[in-house]
């Protein structure tokens, strides 16, 4: 896989033409997976060159992305778009050399001849119609000013052959490839148009002397045209690793009709860097015996390699990516998922704009208090998102639900409220002090320890279900907002 002695340099390439797709974040960690597990590099370069659809924002998306997923590259990232002129000369010693030429054919002539190859019912391919012009035929079509593309020469009876990392021998024919191909889009005869993507691509990871392309199997016609062009420009060839696509749980290849693809809605969803990354290398590689599927990137960098990757898609499987989530939030500490869930909190404008905002303003701007509920609703969360909506009751007062309406009704639950709500004190209790009020309380009320249980939950979340009883007690207990909800229930 890879020769002693041999640097290992692999990169990632995304076209800034929209956020991070999980397609391409599943993309990079193969890539980063591979560059440490052999002591090597992992590159980034943003293809920006379609001027049209390429956006600053969506680069730092892209970045942000990466980076919140712990796939931190090597160097700067190189910008394609800055590398025009050396993608033109390249175009132009093709031209010297003969394995290229200028195309007069405009598109009306080509979307003639494609309309009569589907008549025909053949495939779509260029007839290479302007592949042998005479001067004197060139000099007409420059003379009507038409412009030119420029066409790279793909011999038919050509067949192009590779070691793939994950599919084994290739072998592609020259026939198969559409005819000659463009590589640089149409411009006056004199001049040299956009470059076009297989062959800058070529001359950018031969620029960065990437050792291994690690990418997505829909590339894999395009790699039989860039082996081509290696060859075309004397350049060194990468090994090639193709690696199966994500599908749908129909079998489909994922794409945006499908909900969420792109991994900054993951993050908004509530799910937590380590268990995307995490469930990413389970898409489509297989951990070795014994190793589980819950591990850090740096555990799995230590077992990677390609002969574990397997050839069929990958189906994403939200199950296991839910349970790998709670996974890791319940593994976390008080302290950790507070850090995670106070921005939450705060953006429900629970808490004060401003963190540094006096804590002894209310028991819940204080970090003790808030690392006490994020110990308490830990275990019971999936996402980080859960953890607004199971902390609501405790910044906001509940509306009463018709079951615990009817359980504060029922037989013994007032009186025991009352009974408690007497003996309650101001201020803090501990756990034993809050047992022993409940014990006074059902002996002064003359009830089971069950009723009042129940109805004090009823009171306190409005809802006969939610975490421990207890524990929510004694939060909601130093500012008094216990009292007021047995109060509001009584």
């Amino acid at each position: 896989m890879v020769a002693t002695g041999s640097a290992v340099r692999v990169r990632l390439a995304p076209s800034p033409t929209g956020t991070l797709h999980i397609g391409t974040a599943r993309t990079a960690v193969f890539n980063w997976l591979f560059a440490h597990r052999h002591g090597g590099q992992f590159l980034l370069r943003i293809e920006d060159t379609d001027r049209t659809r390429s956006k600053p924002e969506y680069t730092a998306n892209i970045l942000e992305g990466l980076a919140w997923l712990g796939l931190h590259w090597d160097g700067e990232p190189v910008i394609q778009s800055e590398r025009i002129e050396a993608h033109r000369s390249a175009i132009q010693q093709l031209l010297d050399s003969g394995r290229a030429y200028r195309c007069y054919a405009n598109e009306a002539e080509l979307t003639e001849m494609r309309e009569r190859q589907a008549a025909e019912n053949r495939a779509p391919r260029y007839d290479n119609r302007h592949r042998d012009l005479s001067p004197e035929q060139e000099q007409a079509y420059i003379a009507e000013g038409r412009e030119a593309t420029v066409r790279f020469r793909i011999d038919d009876n050509a067949e192009i052959t590779w070691t793939d990392l994950v599919r084994g021998e290739m072998r592609w024919a020259g026939s198969d490839l559409g005819g000659d191909m463009v590589i640089a889009r149409r411009a006056p005869a004199d001049q040299i148009g956009d470059p076009l993507y297989n062959l800058v691509v070529v001359v950018d990871d031969a620029a960065m002397a990437i050792s291994h392309v690690i990418r997505g199997e829909d590339h894999i016609a395009n790699t039989a045209k860039q082996l081509l062009l290696y060859g075309a420009l004397g350049a060194t060839a990468p090994v090639f690793a193709h690696t199966p696509l994500i599908l749908n749980q129909e079998g489909k290849k994922l794409s945006k009709r499908d909900g969420v693809t792109s991994v900054s809605d993951f993050q908004r969803m509530g799910y937590t860097a380590e268990a995307l990354a995490n469930y990413m290398t389970l898409l489509g590689w297989s951990p070795p015996e014994g190793m589980g599927e819950r591990f850090t990137l740096a555990e799995a960098a230590a077992a990677f390699d390609f002969e574990r990757v397997n050839r069929a898609g990958a189906r994403f499987d939200w199950d296991k990516l839910n349970w790998l989530n709670s996974q890791v939030l319940h593994g976390r500490s008080p302290a950790a998922l507070r850090e995670a869930l106070v921005p939450l909190w705060r953006a429900e404008g629970w808490l004060p704009a401003d963190p540094s905002a006096d804590a002894a303003a209310s028991s819940a701007a204080d970090p003790a208090w808030q690392e006490q509920l994020a110990a308490l609703l830990g275990p019971s969360l999936v996402l980080l998102a859960d953890g607004v909506e199971q902390a609501r009751p405790f910044f906001e007062r509940p509306e009463l639900s018709e079951a615990a309406v009817k359980q504060l009704a029922s037989d013994g639950a007032r009186p025991a409220l009352q009974a408690l709500l007497e003996l309650l004190p101001e201020g803090a209790l501990s756990s034993e002090q809050a047992q022993a009020l409940l014990g006074d309380a059902v002996s002064a009320a003359g009830v089971k320890k069950g009723v009042l249980m129940k109805s004090l939950r009823a009171a306190l979340l409005g809802s006969l279900q939610g975490p421990d009883l207890l524990s929510t007690w004694l939060l909601l207990q130093p500012s008094g907002e216990a009292a007021a909800r047995i109060q509001r229930s009584l």
